[in-house]
């Protein structure tokens, strides 16, 4: 019984002579992969604020940019861990982390798909810009300024001040129109004169209103057309062009043109008539109290 325990002692010593002696040569491997990883920590945030400050030119959301750069130090990271395995010779315990990386990627993946495809799309609306913040957008029914864009969901504001989520990925898969992308705006403003007025002078007038608040691009001209003899004046239709540089809205602009040629009409005596309804009774009481007595 002593022999069998002492043989055991034996093997335990033996066992932790061999680890202590393996530590002791595997030492300088064991630092110089601190060192490796060490070193891939410090330039992993270093490339973080390198790649975030470089994307600011390019990317305007701060959330894309983090995640693109977050992405690049994450790249470092991983590339310091395997340079320190390898120098350590843990060739298997490397081949089992990436073989457990790529099974659990891929159930990340299927769990997340929806997430993933939302933050590319993300990404993708960021680097091609095609939506801004501050442009006026019209998508998937809704209409209004784009206040942020994030990882996973666009913000518009309404007209009404409301706040609308949109995903990422509803934006890339359905059509949207984005007035910040246009460059002129072409607007139509439909009005109508009264039936005395000099038709030539209106037409004079609009134009002139029109061309001192909006002036028209070199190769563009304020069209003016009389359109029709409506049941209470002679309506026409005003188009012109504007520089859309500013991101301004053709709602905004047909604002300032229906308000530029009233004024100007005001300024000239021109009457824009109220529309006229003429109500017509067929049986009308008598005014004879006797004849509708006798009635």
């Amino acid at each position: 019984m002593e022999e069998q325990i002492q043989s055991s002692w034996q093997k335990l010593l033996d066992k932790l002579v061999g680890w202590l002696d393996a530590v002791f040569l595997n030492l300088p491997n064991f630092l110089i992969a601190i060192t490796v990883f060490l070193v891939a920590y410090w330039l992993s945030g270093t490339l973080q604020n390198v790649v975030n400050k470089s994307l600011k030119k390019v990317i305007k959301q701060p959330s894309i940019r983090a995640l693109i750069s977050k992405v690049a130090s994450v790249g470092v990271i991983v590339i310091g861990l395997v340079l320190a395995l390898s120098v350590m010779n843990l060739d298997g315990t490397l081949k089992s982390l990436l073989a457990g990386a790529g099974v659990a990627g891929l159930a990340i993946g299927l769990a997340l798909q929806g997430t993933i495809a939302n933050t590319f799309s993300g990404i993708f609306l960021a680097v091609k810009d095609e939506v801004n913040i501050g442009d006026w957008i019209e998508t998937n029914g809704f209409s209004g300024t784009v206040t942020e864009i994030d990882l996973r969901n666009t913000k518009i504001r309404e007209p009404d001040n409301n706040i609308v989520v949109i995903p990422n990925k509803m934006i890339m898969d359905n059509p949207f129109k984005n007035y910040g992308l246009t460059q002129q705006i072409r607007c139509i403003v439909n009005c109508g004169v009264g039936y005395e007025s000099d038709l030539r002078e209106v037409r004079e007038i609009a134009v002139n209103a029109i061309a001192d608040k909006f002036p028209p691009p070199s190769d563009k001209e304020i069209e003016f057309f009389f359109t029709e003899f409506g049941g209470s004046s002679i309506d026409f239709l005003l188009r012109f062009w504007v520089d859309a540089k500013a991101k301004i809205t053709a709602l905004e602009v047909q604002s300032e043109a229906i308000m530029t040629i009233k004024d100007a009409f005001d300024e000239n005596d021109i009457n824009i008539p109220f529309p006229i309804r003429t109500l017509q009774h067929e049986n009308q009481p008598s005014e004879n109290p006797e004849a509708q007595a006798n009635d």
